[in-house]
C-alpha cells in the first residue's frame, strides 16, 4: 500500500510539474503573446483625399492579415486587405483613394482598420484588433489673393505686401523665398487680410517670394507676389592683414572668445574672430529680430531713421571683405550695417518709437542694443561705450539709448547702425530716405485698404 501511494505521489508532481512548466511556457514564450497588434493611422482628424492615408501595423508575433474600409452615409469602399503567407512584424500601408470614392460630397468618413497576428493564444485564433477613426474631408485649397504690394525690391533690399487668405480649416500661412526663407504676416484691417515686410538677403543671388497657405487638410494654395528685381552691384574690398593689426587688435580680442581661446598662430585667431565669433554673434541677432507677433494692425507709420547726428559714414552696408595674408586670400565677411562717426561717445538716438528687445555684450559687436519697431522691423546699434536702455523698455523717437564707443570688433570710435527685416539684414540707406518709405510701405499700406474697403 505504501508503495502504490508513493508511486501516485510521484506520478502526480510529475504532471503537477509538467502543467506548470508548460503553463510556464505557454505564458513566456512568443508564439503565444497575448498583445493585440498595434494600429496607428496618422492623422490630424482632416483629409483631403488627394494625400494618401498613412497607417502602420506592428506585433511581436507578426501580422498575418489585415484590412481597412472606408465608410460612407451610403457606401463601404475596401481600401486595402491582404493575407499573408509570411507573418510581417511591421507594415506601413499608404494608401490612395480610388477615383470612384473621390467624387463623394460626404463631409466626413469613418476609417475602420481590422488585424490579427500570428500567435497561438486564444487557442490558436490569435489577438485581433479593430480601431476605428473619423475624418473630416476639405477638398479645397485655401483661397489666397495679393491686395497690394511694393513695386519692387533691391538685393538687400525691402518690400511690403498684403493679401488676403480664406480657409474654415487655415493652419500655416507665411512667405516663402526661392532660398526657402519664410516670413511670417500679421493680420491686417480686417478679418482675412494680413501684411508682412519681405527682404532680400544680399547673399543670395535669386529671389522670388510667394505667399503660402495650408490648412489642416494639407491643402496647399500659393499665390506669387509680383516684385520687378532691381539688383544693385556692392562694393567688393581687398584687406591686407598687417602684423601690426594681427597682433595688436586680434591678440587682445582672442583673449576674449573661447573659439580663438588657446591658438598661437595669427591667422587661425583672426579666422575664428572673424568667422566662428562672427557666425555666433549674427546668429542671435538673426534670433532675435525673427519674432512677430499676431496682433492686428490697421497701420504701420514709421519715420525716417537717423540714430547718429551729424554722423559721418565711415563704412558702407554690403561690402563683401575680402581678408589676405602674404598674398593669399584667408577669410572674407560681409558688412551689413551702416558706420557712422562723430564726436567720441556721441550721443545715439532712436528715431521710432520701439520696444528694446535685447541690451548686452554680444561679441564682435561689443554692447548693442536691439529695438523692435513692429511688423518684423528691427535696428541694431554695435560698439556702444554704454547703453541707457535694457530690455523690455519702451523708448520714444528722440530717446538716447547709448552711446559710441569700441567695444567688441572696433578700431575707432563709431556706431554700426544695422537694420533686419525679420532676422535678415537690410540696406538701412532704404529705411532713412522718406521719399522711399512713402512710395514703398507707406502708400502701398493705404491702397491695401482702400481696396479692401471697395471689397467689403
Amino acid at each position: 500500500m505504501r508503495r502504490k501511494k508513493s508511486y501516485s505521489s510521484v506520478v502526480f508532481m510529475l504532471i503537477f510539474f509538467t502543467l506548470v512548466g508548460a503553463s510556464v511556457f505557454v505564458y513566456n514564450a512568443k508564439m503565444f503573446e497575448r498583445v493585440a497588434p498595434e494600429v496607428v493611422i496618422k492623422s490630424n482628424g482632416f483629409w483631403n483625399m488627394r494625400s494618401p492615408l498613412s497607417i502602420s501595423l506592428k506585433d511581436l508575433s507578426g501580422i498575418v492579415n489585415y484590412r481597412v474600409t472606408l465608410i460612407t452615409k451610403d457606401e463601404e469602399f475596401d481600401l486595402d486587405s491582404s493575407t499573408l503567407l509570411t507573418p510581417k512584424n511591421s507594415i506601413n500601408l499608404e494608401l490612395k483613394v480610388p477615383k470612384k470614392i473621390f467624387r463623394f460630397k460626404d463631409k466626413q468618413v469613418k476609417i475602420v482598420v481590422e488585424a490579427s497576428d500570428a500567435s497561438k493564444w486564444n487557442f490558436f485564433a490569435g489577438n485581433s484588433v479593430k480601431k476605428e477613426i473619423v475624418l473630416i474631408i476639405d477638398k479645397r485649397r485655401p483661397n489666397v489673393s495679393i491686395v497690394a504690394n511694393s513695386y519692387k525690391i533691391r538685393n538687400g533690399g525691402s518690400a511690403i505686401v498684403v493679401f488676403k487668405a480664406e480657409d474654415e480649416n487655415l493652419k500655416d500661412l507665411y512667405i516663402e523665398l526661392s532660398s526657402g526663407k519664410r516670413f511670417k504676416a500679421k493680420p491686417f484691417y480686417k478679418d482675412g487680410y494680413f501684411i508682412s515686410l519681405l527682404a532680400w538677403d544680399i547673399r543670395e543671388e535669386h529671389f522670388k517670394a510667394n505667399v503660402v497657405a495650408t490648412d489642416e487638410a494639407s491643402n496647399v494654395s500659393k499665390a506669387y507676389i509680383p516684385l520687378y528685381l532691381k539688383v544693385k552691384r556692392y562694393k567688393v574690398s581687398k584687406i591686407k592683414l598687417s602684423n601690426k593689426f594681427l597682433d595688436g587688435k586680434i591678440a587682445q580680442l582672442s583673449e576674449e572668445f573661447i573659439e580663438s581661446d588657446g591658438l598661437e598662430d595669427p591667422i587661425e585667431r583672426f579666422k575664428a574672430i572673424n568667422e566662428d565669433v562672427r557666425a555666433k554673434n549674427e546668429a542671435l541677432i538673426h534670433e532675435v529680430t525673427s519674432a512677430v507677433d499676431d496682433k492686428q494692425i490697421s497701420s504701420f507709420r514709421i519715420n525716417k531713421f537717423y540714430p547718429l547726428k551729424n554722423g559721418q559714414v565711415v563704412a558702407n552696408f554690403g561690402d563683401h571683405r575680402l581678408y589676405y595674408y602674404n598674398g593669399e586670400k584667408v577669410s572674407e565677411s560681409y558688412h551689413l550695417g551702416i558706420d557712422y562717426a562723430s564726436v567720441k561717445m556721441g550721443s545715439i538716438k532712436a528715431s521710432n518709437s520701439a520696444t528694446v528687445v535685447f541690451s548686452n555684450f554680444n561679441g564682435i559687436y561689443g554692447n548693442l542694443p536691439i529695438l523692435s519697431h513692429g511688423l518684423g522691423l528691427y535696428t541694431i546699434y554695435g560698439h556702444c561705450s554704454s547703453v541707457n536702455v535694457q530690455e523690455g523698455d519702451k523708448v520714444r523717437a528722440g530717446q538716447e539709448i547709448a552711446n559710441t564707443g569700441t567695444s567688441g570688433y572696433a578700431m575707432g570710435d563709431h556706431l554700426h547702425f544695422g537694420m533686419l527685416v525679420q532676422g535678415i539684414e537690410v540696406r538701412p540707406q532704404e529705411w532713412m530716405d522718406k521719399k522711399w518709405i512713402k512710395q514703398n510701405i507707406t502708400d502701398i499700406i493705404k491702397d491695401a485698404k482702400k481696396i479692401i474697403d471697395h471689397k467689403n
